[in-house]
């Protein structure tokens, strides 16, 4: 039975400054674990929120070019 999981803008050390530039998966789209969801830089770096596990992408929260704050709900996934 599939499950959904919440993923979370990740707390990188603190920083606030954080964009969400681009998605790498859209709604409907499957993913392996450990692919690359989407690309996240802050003023200092740049890192991507990674899948938990194999799984779909149900819904996006965050859209490209926004400033989301640490703890947001990015997007909602099936697995």
């Amino acid at each position: 039975m599939a499950q959904t999981l919440e993923l979370k803008i990740p707390d990188i050390g603190g920083n606030d400054g954080i964009e969400l530039v681009q998605w790498n998966v859209k709604p409907g789209e499957s993913f392996r674990a450990g692919a690359e969801l989407c690309e996240l830089v802050t003023d200092k770096a740049a890192f991507s929120l990674e899948a938990p596990q194999d799984g779909k992408l149900l819904e996006i929260f965050v859209q490209e070019k926004a400033h989301p704050k640490i703890g947001d709900l990015a997007a909602k996934i099936e697995i």
